[in-house]
């Protein structure tokens, strides 16, 4: 049974299951499994074979349930597999490390056989882990559709002020661990494969907040959560710390399964059951779970989650999709595509407030019967900037007259039948022509114009505006006036194996356009290039570079860095802004997600260490396109070397 209902959330989050702490005997798990469903629980983690058992000529694998016990379905749907916790493919004893091998290898072949979606795989035993994971990745070569989860304890990684001390005194360094560096060493090893995931053991101490974070940029399927890491409320109830609460929400927002592991330590009922050892547990027995408790105190942690606010709802399908730019000059867009801008309330609200204020500052009240201001709309598409610009003359009592300037004959079409509608002929001009080659009757007042792209400058904004700015009065204001791109290092797992199943460079050299979620920011956005309108410069040039740093958040530890979030803010005028990066953005607005650009190969960055990286923007009378690399703690090559595998076409 889900953990509640919230509106907008279709993740698995929603779901919590239970380890099975000892090993079923005599096909005992269907009746486990029973009386976990009946208790609230949605599925079980549970061995698969029993643990004492070795490889052994002939020998028969000891599973805990077959195939003809349990369905396919129950198998599927309800249990998630442990792997014998003995193993240890990283041993020195030869023996040891060779029945490991055997013994994993039959496990993951029986999990497959009864259709599992994953196992959990124990833990490496210690920091040295080449064999386990060479292993892995030949059983990963061989999979399908199952999944396999890595455990790992969510262990600190800088060591608590007590614990200073106590190295200093035994002048060792066992005591500062860091479980993201062992994952980070496995998944490399593995190639980055899609199908290995991670399951964190979280206990009653937890890192600082920053390294907490690294982990929402990787793939964590499951929380189990250890009953020690509960406190017990007055009422002798589990409860858990702020802080724990904080991170459960947060993998809760980031489809991250609660699995409950560990004994009761409550006496708030008597405990019974399969699970809780209660030998006289009989079929006829209450189902009474010794970890209900749990399990409702997590339930209520999710149900206490404020509702998916609309956006979110509409943005849901998006979440770490890769979507190429817009191509706004070569390709004519579509009228769902229109549409779906038209729909962003807010921005237009922007651009009105932007227009009014302009209007007001370029006629004054005392001349306002007598002035009529010339605005054109470049880049009109079916009208929307139009209505908000007629809308901001209406309410500051300006008289206008409208040029709407629009390249698509499809859209012209439809701008035609707007005006004809909302009775707009004596006041809106419709040119179907583009901006750049349109010879205009008279000068301009306001230039207005939407050819911001999620990186500002992306969507060639500075190349049009440029070409457009013959018809603007010298004094003449353009909206927008200026735009600033931005740029952060992120960890995006789920994004790197997406580009990366294409099998090719060209993808791992493209600019995406992305509803950002799982991922990890590990640093402070910085600008990268500010272009400003209008520009009379006679030497203007819209080719740039730059060279940022980025000094890596405090007490993280050492990260990966699959690529660069990029955003952009926009002065429209004056103090009207629009944009979205991060620590700016304009509330409930929708039509840009951020741009994402990828690197070819992650680049591995220690603690204490900073990234630096370069970024062009390059331009012919033909193309414009970026190239970036890293150059600190490690060289990467130049991505996209002339616009080889990415370009917007002028």
């Amino acid at each position: 049974m889900p953990l509640g209902q919230r509106p907008g959330d279709k993740s698995d989050s929603r779901y919590c299951g239970v380890e099975v702490l000892d090993f079923p005997a005599g096909e005992g798990l269907p009746a486990v499994l029973s009386h976990s469903l009946a208790s609230a629980f949605d599925f079980i983690l549970a061995p698969l074979v029993d643990p004492n058992y070795r490889p052994a000529p002939g020998a028969v694998l000891p599973v805990s349930a077959s195939d003809l016990v349990l369905g396919p379905a129950q198998w599927s749907n309800h249990v998630v597999g442990k792997i014998s916790e003995w193993i240890d493919l990283d041993a020195e004893d030869e023996r040891l490390r060779l029945d490991s091998e055997l013994a994993l290898k039959q496990e993951i072949a029986w999990a497959s056989h009864v259709s599992l979606q994953a196992c959990v795989l124990p833990a490496p035993r210690r920091s040295f882990c080449g064999n386990y994971a060479s292993v892995v990745n030949q059983i990963l070569q061989g999979l399908t559709n199952m999944h396999l989860w890595l455990r790992l304890p969510l262990e600190k990684s800088e060591p608590m002020d007590g614990d200073l001390d106590k190295i200093k005194n035994n002048n060792h360094t066992s005591e500062i661990v860091d479980s993201w560096e062992l994952w980070n060493s496995f998944r490399l090893l593995c190639d980055h494969s899609s199908q290995l995931c991670v399951a964190l053991d979280i206990s009653s101490t937890l890192p600082s907040i920053n390294s907490l974070g690294r982990w929402f940029g990787e793939p964590v399927k499951a929380a189990i959560l250890q009953t020690n890491a509960f406190l017990t409320n007055s009422r002798g109830y589990p409860c858990l710390s702020k802080r724990h609460q904080r991170l459960l929400t947060g993998f809760f927002n980031h489809s991250v399964q609660v699995i409950i592991s560990g004994r009761s330590n409550l006496n708030v009922f008597p405990a019974s059951g399969v699970l809780s050892g209660d030998e006289s547990y009989t079929e006829d027995s209450p189902v009474r779970h010794a970890l209900t408790p749990y399990v409702e105190y997590i339930a209520c942690l999710y149900q206490r989650m404020d509702p998916l606010p609309e956006q979110e709802r509409f943005e849901i399908n998006y979440r770490d999709f890769l979507q190429s730019p817009l191509q706004p000059l070569m390709d004519n867009l579509e009228a769902q595509t229109y549409e779906t801008f038209e729909k962003d309330v807010v921005k237009y609200t922007q651009y009105r407030r932007a227009v009014a204020k302009a209007l007001v500052d370029r006629v004054a009240d005392d001349a306002v019967s007598t002035t009529r201001t010339v605005l054109m709309v470049v880049g009109a598409g079916r009208g929307p900037l139009v209505r908000a610009s007629l809308q901001a003359a209406e309410e500051t009592g300006r008289k206008l007259k409208v040029y709407a300037v629009e390249k698509n004959p499809n859209a012209v079409i439809t701008l035609h039948s707007l005006i004809k509608l909302e009775g707009w002929e004596s006041l809106v001009t419709v040119i179907s022509s583009d901006m750049r080659c349109w010879d205009a009757p008279e000068k301009a007042d306001i230039l207005v114009s939407e050819l911001l792209g999620s990186f500002g400058d992306n969507e060639l904004s500075p190349e049009c505006l440029d070409g457009a700015q013959r018809f603007l009065k010298p004094d003449g204001i353009s909206i927008p006036s200026s735009y600033t791109s931005f740029i952060q290092p992120i960890t995006a797992s789920k994004l790197h194996n997406d580009i990366k199943a294409h099998k090719d460079i060209a993808h791992f050299e493209t600019a995406y356009v992305v509803k950002l979620h799982r991922i990890a920011t590990l640093a402070p956005p910085q600008q990268v290039f500010t272009f400003t309108h209008p520009n009379f410069s006679p030497n203007a040039s819209n080719q740039r570079y730059t060279k940022l740093q980025f000094e890596m958040l405090p007490d993280m530890g050492s990260c990966l860095v699959h690529g660069f979030a990029g955003y952009f803010d926009s002065v429209l005028y004056k103090d009207v802004h629009l944009g979205i990066e991060p620590n700016t953005a304009t509330p409930n607005m929708f039509s840009w997600f951020p741009i994402f650009f990828p690197l070819r190969k992650p680049i591995y960055v220690p603690e204490g260490s900073p990234i630096e990286v370069h970024f062009w923007r390059c331009c012919t009378p033909t193309k414009v396109w970026y190239e970036w690399a890293v150059t600190t703690p490690t060289p990467s090559p130049i991505h996209n070397s002339n616009g080889r595998s990415y370009w917007v076409g002028l």
